[in-house]
């Protein structure tokens, strides 16, 4: 389906045209894809770095022919992303995991022209198939630098004990012959002054690697498309790096990608009373948007605000039996009413690619849209065969 908008803002779009639409339903607008590529490209024009998309934030290849005018390509954590890329973005395809299995190595490297390995052990049992590969596949090593810049410790890999990355102590008495390039990863959603704290440590703790090295993938967490973040900051970050030890440098973001790009509409199914307003949604926290749970976060709400702040408030639920399934509290202008379609702001990035069927709780759909244009598509439809085929 095609429906025309005369708005020129998905955020500012009457809701009304959502009325149009089955829910729940992810749509994302170009628009504000392009304008997230365009600050992306002039970090890489400025310096010199390659940016390459992490399927494991976005990984809607609906788009990825607007995609991929710009980026260099992917990065993958999975045989399964890796071959998505490969197939879908073209480009470079970088690939880490925390471990490889044997019996995958082989299509890794038909997809891949970057593995990086996150365990000495695991370089040593795959380099000679690698080598002795008739595609040219350049390899490295994940770094732990030790040093935490992420709050919460469920996405924070120099967290104690981190599975992600060697260290320094891991590196005694080992040679790095082979080997490439370092990747390292340690941000999330962060500006670049920690890029900045991060790689001081990494030249103090690794630097007299960095010179016997061809490369440096400097990971995620990057919110470069976020409106106040030091672009100038991250360039000359990465021109530091360039310029001192002669490394290719690439950055690996998703969130950035897709920020503020997409929007999750949903409906009202029932409106009751439990000491406050409860309003139950068909669209779920626990499965749509996994992340409001996980980080936990209150997601934005298109004409909401805070409880009290409005004179109407409610507690938005979702539509599976999970006790804990619930969106956040918000307050409206308006009493809320069965039927009202919401919309709930930034929902690209870490949703699609972890959503769960969980209850037999309908998939969302995917659309496309263009603000400027008008338009809105939906591109792809979920239902009972899709839920079906994951369980047998």
């Amino acid at each position: 389906m095609e429906t025309v908008i005369s708005d020129k803002s998905i955020d500012s779009w009457d809701l009304k045209i959502f009325q149009e639409i089955d829910t729940p339903a992810y749509i994302v607008d170009e628009v504000r894809l392009r304008k997230n590529l365009e600050i992306l490209n002039r970090v890489q024009v400025e310096s010199g770095a390659g940016i390459i998309l992490a399927l494991k934030g976005f990984a809607m290849f609906g788009v990825f022919p607007l995609i991929n005018k710009i980026l260099r390509g992917t990065t993958a954590s999975s045989l399964h992303e890796a071959r998505l890329g490969y197939e879908e973005f073209g480009g470079e395809v970088h690939v880490y995991a925390p471990a490889y299995k044997h019996s995958e190595i082989s299509d890794y490297i038909k997809y891949a022209d970057h593995i990086t390995f996150n365990s000495f052990g695991q370089w040593k049992q795959f380099q000679k198939i690698i080598q002795r590969s008739s595609k040219p596949v350049s390899c490295g090593l994940r770094i732990n630098p030790e040093h935490s810049e992420v709050d919460v410790p469920l996405y924070d890999p120099c967290a104690p004990c981190s599975r992600l990355g060697m260290t320094t102590s891991s590196f005694k008495g080992e040679s790095i012959k082979g080997v490439d390039g370092f990747h390292l990863h340690t941000l999330c959603g962060s500006d670049s002054d920690a890029l900045e704290r991060t790689l001081q440590v990494v030249e103090k703790n690794f630097g007299d690697y960095l010179h016997d090295l061809k490369w440096i993938n400097l990971g995620g967490g990057h919110h470069i498309t976020r409106q106040d973040y030091d672009l100038d900051g991250l360039c000359s970050v990465i021109s530091h790096l360039r310029k001192t030890y002669g490394l290719k440098v690439y950055l690996e973001p998703g969130e950035a990608i897709a920020l503020n790009a997409g929007v999750l509409v949903a409906t009202v199914l029932d409106i009751f009373e439990n000491e406050m307003n409860l309003a139950i949604l068909d669209t779920s926290a626990s499965a749509h948007m996994p992340d409001v749970l996980e980080m936990p976060y209150r997601p934005e709400l298109q004409g909401a605000a805070a409880l009290n702040e409005f004179p109407h408030g409610y507690r938005l639920g979702g539509a599976t039996c999970l006790a804990g399934d619930v969106i956040g509290d918000y307050s409206f202008r308006t009493p809320l009413e069965v039927g009202d379609r919401l919309v709930f702001k930034d929902m690209a990035h870490y949703t699609m690619v972890k959503n769960t069927a969980f209850n037999g709780l309908n998939i969302p759909s995917i659309g496309i849209c263009n603000s400027e244009k008008g338009t809105l598509k939906i591109i792809r439809k979920f239902g009972y065969e899709d839920y079906r085929s994951r369980l047998s």
